[in-house]
């Protein structure tokens, strides 16, 4: 079959799996599913790169394959299913809309640049911040359901904007180290728990 199969690259198919559940709950009404599952592709995009850095005889095409096959399951997990959600907690004002995919399209033009940009990108850390950070950024917002009340459509549109243009802007982001996995390991755990309990 095309492609490369080996245990490098199956976490990165285990959070495009992910995604694609999450899409459908939100379009099923299940928002509770439809964040965890946005939750778990987090902690595969987490991992997958460290597991597949484990394959010390890995060629430059399986390399290569890796980074392009990251990005476009990114593109999925991290730009297309937070967009979908945007939908299904009833923005429906033009607005919105555009917001929604305006920031699917900053996404993909971040993973665009960061493929191209592979080598230098690994070196000095992250121009703009990684489309992954949506995987925590919108269930945080979502804990906080309650409180916003018939608001949280409009502070979702405002949080994919400000994500939308983080993700293209100029700025330089350092890779985090162990304890900056940890404590975002730490909030993802604290965030889980939330949206079990409160929604």
């Amino acid at each position: 079959m095309v492609g490369f199969w080996n245990y490098t690259v199956y976490l990165t198919y285990c959070g495009l799996v992910s995604a694609v559940s999450g899409i459908y709950y939100a379009f099923t009404g299940r928002i509770k599913a439809s964040l965890i599952c946005l939750l778990i592709s987090g902690v595969c995009d987490m991992f997958d790169g460290r597991i597949a850095r484990t394959k010390k005889d890995r060629t430059e095409a399986e390399k290569s394959f890796g980074i392009q096959i990251d990005s476009l399951c990114d593109v999925v997990c991290f730009g297309i299913l937070p967009a979908v959600l945007s939908f299904a907690l009833g923005t429906e004002r033009v607005w919105q809309t555009v917001v929604a995919a305006l920031f699917a399209l900053c996404g993909v033009i971040r993973l665009a640049y960061f493929n191209v940009m592979a080598q230098e990108e690994h070196s000095s850390g992250y121009l703009g911040i990684p489309i992954t950070t949506s995987a925590l950024a919108v269930p945080l917002l979502m804990c906080f359901r309650n409180v916003l009340g018939d608001k949280l459509p409009i502070a979702y549109s405002i949080l994919l904007a400000v994500m939308g243009v983080l993700y293209i802007a100029p700025i330089r982001v350092k890779k985090p180290g162990r304890l900056g996995s940890a404590v975002m390991i730490v909030i993802g755990v604290a965030v889980l728990i939330c949206i079990i309990i409160k929604m």
